[in-house]
């Protein structure tokens, strides 16, 4: 792969990481404060009430969205991953060190 389309897919997955990011912070940022609140309530100080209110918002149950919202998250940071990663340039291939004569 030349250096131009290459530099020009790279350029492609920021763009597309960036767009993830933004749309994602929200739903991710609910998810993780809900699950670190179920655990804090629940675990730690055996508040059993909090339960069905917490996993409403944890899986948006609230908005009838309990279905699709687990896999939107899961396809959204699987996106996340792969651009993320392919930025990261170790997927790329390294040329060999020129020799000495």
């Amino acid at each position: 792969m030349t250096a131009k389309p290459f530099s020009q897919l790279l350029r492609a997955f920021r763009k597309y990481h960036r767009w993830l990011a933004i749309i994602l912070c929200l739903p991710l940022l609910l998810t993780v404060i809900t699950g670190m609140a179920y655990t804090v309530l629940v675990d730690w100080f055996g508040n059993s009430d909090a339960i069905e209110i917490l996993m409403g918002f944890h899986t948006l149950k609230i908005v009838h969205l309990e279905k699709f919202y687990p896999l939107l998250n899961g396809f959204g940071l699987v996106g996340l991953l792969v651009t993320g990663v392919s930025m990261t340039g170790l997927l790329k291939k390294r040329s060999p060190p020129p020799s000495s004569p």
